[in-house]
Order: structure tokens, then C-alpha cells, then sequence
């Protein structure tokens, strides 16, 4: 015999009194010379946890006790706490001491009435109905054994490289809180998988601590350039971070989630002039790039950038903040988060900014990196006083500049073109970047970068995209009071309109009327007859300035798709006596646009600008309308 348990018996027990012995001397084999395990190691006990421990050893004895009568039976029974009571009973040992106990002090009558009592616990029901069958006494519910309950399964239990693929798809601002819950999980946490994904998921990181691979334009080449374009690999390597010995959970949580507020799009608050910088984190760097317009007149070449700033990790937990501006290379600098949506940075080494000949070389140097020639070039003696105006201005935010975030306009459907960020050109101001955006029936031209007459965050075009013009033959379209009748009496039906009430500043968000039929026919049949239009189908028509008309840039395209009414804003320095001005709204195709302006007898053309923005769309139509609001308050 020794210590195993009987082999399963083909008949059962002659008396409940002869089950109960034997499962009695089972126990008493089985529990002799045995001692407590020894509680674990390295966990804290909390309050309360002695009684908890005891609690937990009492259920697992009573699951214990019932697996071994349902072994003597041939029986799995559910391992329960009211399944060990009925099992106990059907042994005839009680279901506890205390109740063994109860029954030795009852007397002769009380005994007889508890046995007398019918047992209808249906737990014991239920395991007599499935021994009998194994028994061998007639057929029940269960042909066989019932199938094992499904085990609990807890966090701790699992293998660490499945907690490592759970923590690494939760967001990184829960990991913090997971790393308290325990010893096991805060050890896990510590794994560079887990921080490794958080960053490339949440915010793009595509560098590699181990193998220094940046993709795109990196920091590290503009260090380069800017400092020795000579400088050889194994000098500029030692200028760099120590890599080898950084992880990702410190990239994370002392970088990347530390300066998280400050990446999107904004626009530096340099007076009048303004400016786009878009915040992104390049490789394991957070680089602030200013954007600047091409060189006049090259409305289609693409935007130039700079680096204002960056922010890296020197050290294993420290960030640190450096001024890009100058040119004597990197120095120490500052970021302050002001409020929502707005921060200023600040140089502490003014001293790099200046060259060694004074402010006439900064001066030539600045000229021939803003407008790509010198002073010389320029013959025009009033655009020479505007440039050395921008220069002086500027010159004075060069420690301490302030920045609003923008958005990006939303798109929709029924949209003329896509909205977005265009290149513009502005006599002699040069080129300066507009935000094209559409409000119902009403498109919008917002400076993002201005000049002393129109400063950045001034509506510098509106487009009323309930007038179309139908402009005439190329021969016709040559003389100028042509195209100034056509744009006049645009003008005249919506003073009328506004007069009798019948239109509205931003009316239902739908696209441009369809021209209504010049027959006299049914309003249905006009979209028929706008539909046939070479500028509505996608053929374009032959589209020519009118003589007299100035133009920055003679490579405008030859061919447009349609034509609107709108209004321009004009002013004098400083902005002073601002009016709008009647004009048309050229649209040439998906990327570019122009508008011609009567009293000016000018025209400036748009290109849209390609780069792509990261961090900068907006999160409802109501935020983007609301920062317009903001801008254009600061700009009056």
C-alpha cells in the first residue's frame, strides 16, 4: 500500500461508515511527518494579509479533502468550498471539526431530528448522480467524468515575454502606474522593448540607439555643416550623446513625454513679420525647423528650413536645451512652456549670434540667405529700405522669441481645392506664406507670414464662391477694363444681395452655386450648363494678365479652370487706413491659385507649399476657428 492512493473500486462501500474510515486513515498516512511551506521571500506583507494567507490555506485544505474523497470515489467533483461540505457529509466526517464537535454535544433527540432531515443539496446531488454510473448502479446524467473547471489565471503567472508584448501595446503615460502594482511587474518595465515601441508608435522615433541610424535630414548633419563642413567622422562622433549606454525609457520618459506640448506647428510672434516653425522629433532629437518662403520670385521652388533650436538627452536623464541660431554652432539655451498652446525660448550665449565684422557682415550674410543676393543686386531703392527695416526688426528677437501654435485647415468634400498652406508673391515684401482655408461659401486667405503694411494673422484675400465670372476670349481678356467691368459687377450684385438680406456671410456648408443658365433656363439645367464649361470639365481655358497688370513672376500658368469674385486687403505702412478692394480669384489647378488686383494693378500668385507637417492638424473644426480668432486679434 505505503502512500498511494487505492486503486478505484468496481462496487461501492458497504456503509458510509466504512467511506469515512478509510478516507480517515488515507489522511492520516498522507499528512504524517508533514510540515508548513515556509512563506516567500522578498514580498512585503500588508495588513491584513495573515488572516487573507490563512483564509487562502483553510480553501486550499477543503479542496484538498474533497479531491481526495472524490478520488476514493472515482469522482472529480468542482473544487468549491459547498462541494467540500457535501463531500464531507457523504463520507459521514462532518464538514468541519466544529461540526463533529456540534454533534457530540447534541443529545439523543436532537441527533435523531438532524438525521432525520432530508439532504437535498443539490452539489451532493449532483456527485452521487455521477458516481453511480462508475459504481455500477444503473445509468444518470453523467455517462462520464465532468470535465476539469477552467483554472484562474493571474498576471504574475505568465511568461515574461508575453507581459513584455502586453505592457509594450499600452499607452507609455499608464506605465508609470503599472510599475507600482509589483516587484515583478516594475522589474519587467525595465525591459527596452517595451519603451523602444512606445516611442516609435507614439511619437515616430525611427533612430537606433545601437547603430546610430538617422533617417531623413538629421540634426547631426546640420551640426556638421554649421560648425566645419570638413570636420572628419571620428571628431564629430565624439561631439555626439553617449548612445551606447542610453535606453529608450529614458528617451521616453525625459524627453519625448517631458516636451510633448511643444510639437506641432506654431508661429513666432516677430511683430508684423511673423513666421512658420514646426516642432518634430527627428531621430532622438526635438528640433524646432523654421520654415522659410523660397527666394523671390521662385513661387514654385520649394521652402527652405532652418533649425531654431534642439533639445537631446547629454546625459542618461537629463534633457538638454540648445540655441541653433547664429553661426558659431550650438549653445546653451531654455524652453518654457508660457501656457496651453504657447512657449518661448530664450538663448543664454547671445555672443554666438554676432560675427567677427560686426553687424555690416551679419547684415550681408543674413541678405544673402533671406533673399539669395546682395544689396547691389537690388536696384529698387524702396525695396532696399524694406529689407533693411526686416533686418533690424528681426535682429532684436534673436534671444527671446514666443510662439502660438496654428493648425492646419480642415478639410471637406465639397472643398473648390484642397486647404492648406501656399506660397504667395507680394511686390516688393517678396514671397510670404498663406493659409488657404474654406468657411461654407467663403474661402480665406490668412497671412501666416506678413510685412509692415498687411502684418502675419491679417485675412489678406476672401473669396465669395457664390460669384462665379465668367471670364471672356483670350483677345478680350488682354484689355484690362474688360476684366475690371467683369470684377465691378460682381461687386454690385452683392452689395445688392447684402441690401435685401438674401446673403449671408457664411451660409450652408456646401460647394460654389453652379452659374446660373444665361437662357433663362430652369435653375436644374444650370449645373448641366456649368458642367459643359471648359473650366468645369478639366479641359481649362486660355487665361492671359491684361495689359497693364504687374506681375512678380512671368511663368504663371497659361490655363485656368475657373474664376471668382473677391476682395483684397490693402493698407498703408504700419498698417494704417486698411480697406479691402475688389479682385478676382484665378484658379489655375490643384496647387496653385492667383488673384488679380484692380486698384493695385498687380497680380500675385500662389503655389502650395509641399512639405509635410507633422503634429499639426486640428482636432475639431471649432479649435482651427478658434485659433484664426486668436491670430487675427494679435495681428489688430
Amino acid at each position: 500500500m505505503g502512500g498511494a492512493w487505492p486503486a478505484p473500486r468496481s462496487t461501492p462501500y458497504p456503509s458510509p461508515t466504512g467511506r469515512g474510515q478509510a478516507l480517515r486513515r488515507s489522511s492520516a498516512r498522507r499528512g504524517r511527518g508533514r510540515r508548513p511551506a515556509p512563506p516567500r521571500r522578498g514580498r512585503s506583507q500588508a495588513p491584513g494579509a495573515g488572516s487573507a494567507r490563512s483564509g487562502a490555506v483553510s480553501a486550499c485544505l477543503a479542496r484538498w479533502g474533497l479531491r481526495a474523497c472524490a478520488q476514493a470515489r472515482g469522482v472529480r467533483p468542482a473544487p468549491s468550498v459547498g462541494g467540500m461540505a457535501v463531500c464531507a457529509r457523504l463520507c459521514g466526517v462532518g464538514p468541519s471539526r466544529g461540526c463533529r464537535r456540534r454533534q457530540q454535544r447534541r443529545g439523543p433527540a436532537e441527533t435523531a431530528a438532524a438525521d432525520s432531515e432530508p439532504d437535498t443539496d443539490p452539489e451532493e446531488e449532483r456527485i452521487e448522480a455521477c458516481a453511480a454510473p462508475l459504481a455500477g448502479v444503473g445509468g444518470g446524467p453523467c455517462a462520464g467524468p465532468s470535465p476539469p473547471p477552467p483554472a484562474r489565471c493571474s498576471l504574475l503567472e505568465l511568461p515574461p515575454e508575453l507581459l513584455v508584448e502586453i505592457f509594450a501595446s499600452l499607452p507609455g503615460t499608464d506605465l508609470p502606474s503599472l510599475a507600482q502594482v509589483c516587484t515583478k511587474f516594475r522589474r519587467i518595465l525595465h525591459t527596452d522593448t517595451i519603451w523602444r515601441r512606445r516611442c516609435r508608435e507614439e511619437y515616430g522615433v525611427c533612430e537606433n540607439l545601437r547603430k546610430l541610424e538617422i533617417t531623413g535630414v538629421s540634426c547631426r548633419d546640420v551640426y556638421a555643416k554649421r560648425i566645419n563642413p570638413r570636420v572628419k567622422s571620428g571628431r564629430f562622433m565624439k561631439l555626439l550623446p553617449d548612445y551606447e549606454h542610453m535606453e529608450y525609457r529614458d528617451v521616453y520618459t525625459c524627453l519625448l513625454h517631458r516636451y510633448r506640448h511643444i510639437l506641432g506647428l506654431w508661429q513666432p510672434d516677430i511683430g508684423p513679420y511673423g513666421g512658420l516653425l514646426n516642432v518634430v522629433v527627428d531621430g532622438l532629437f526635438i528640433i524646432g525647423w523654421m520654415y522659410l518662403p523660397p527666394h523671390d520670385p521662385h513661387v514654385d521652388d520649394p521652402m527652405r528650413f532652418k533649425p531654431l533650436f534642439r533639445i537631446h538627452l547629454m546625459e542618461r536623464k537629463a534633457a538638454t536645451v540648445e540655441c541653433m541660431y547664429g553661426h558659431r554652432g550650438p549653445h546653451n539655451g531654455h524652453i518654457q512652456i508660457v501656457k496651453k498652446d504657447e512657449f518661448s525660448t530664450k538663448c543664454n550665449q547671445t555672443d554666438h549670434h554676432r560675427m567677427p565684422g560686426g553687424r555690416q557682415e551679419e547684415f550681408r550674410t543674413w541678405l544673402r540667405e533671406e533673399w539669395g543676393r546682395t544689396l547691389e543686386d537690388i536696384f529698387h531703392e524702396h525695396m532696399q529700405e524694406l529689407i533693411l527695416m526686416k533686418f533690424i526688426y528681426t535682429s532684436q528677437y534673436d534671444n527671446c522669441l514666443t510662439y502660438r501654435r496654428i493648425y492646419l485647415p480642415p478639410s471637406r468634400p465639397d472643398d473648390l481645392i484642397q486647404p492648406g498652406l501656399f506660397k504667395g508673391t507680394y511686390g516688393s515684401h517678396g514671397l510670404e506664406v498663406v493659409m488657404l482655408s474654406f468657411h461654407g461659401r467663403v474661402a480665406r486667405g490668412t497671412k501666416i507670414t506678413g510685412d509692415p503694411n498687411i502684418p502675419a494673422g491679417q485675412q489678406t484675400v476672401e473669396v465669395d464662391l457664390r460669384h462665379r465670372i465668367q471670364l471672356p476670349d483670350v483677345e478680350n481678356l488682354r484689355n484690362f477694363n474688360e476684366l475690371s467691368r467683369l470684377v465691378l459687377e460682381a461687386r454690385e450684385q452683392v452689395r445688392q444681395e447684402q441690401q435685401e438680406g438674401r446673403h449671408e456671410a457664411e451660409g450652408p456648408e456646401h460647394g460654389p452655386d453652379p452659374v446660373p443658365a444665361e437662357d433663362g433656363g430652369k435653375p436644374g439645367d444650370a449645373a448641366a450648363t456649368a458642367a459643359e464649361q471648359p473650366g468645369q470639365s478639366g479641359q481649362g481655358q486660355p487665361f492671359v494678365l491684361p495689359v497693364g497688370v504687374s506681375s512678380r513672376s512671368e511663368d504663371y500658368p497659361r490655363t485656368c479652370r475657373m474664376c471668382f469674385y473677391g476682395t483684397g486687403l490693402i493698407a498703408g505702412h504700419g498698417f494704417t487706413s486698411p480697406e479691402r478692394t475688389p479682385g478676382a480669384f484665378i484658379l489655375f489647378d490643384e496647387d496653385r491659385f492667383g488673384f488679380v488686383w484692380l486698384e493695385l494693378k498687380s497680380f500675385s500668385l500662389y503655389s502650395r507649399v509641399q512639405a509635410t507637417f507633422r503634429n499639426a492638424d486640428a482636432p475639431s473644426p471649432q479649435a482651427f476657428d478658434e485659433m484664426l480668432e486668436n491670430i487675427q486679434s494679435l495681428a489688430s
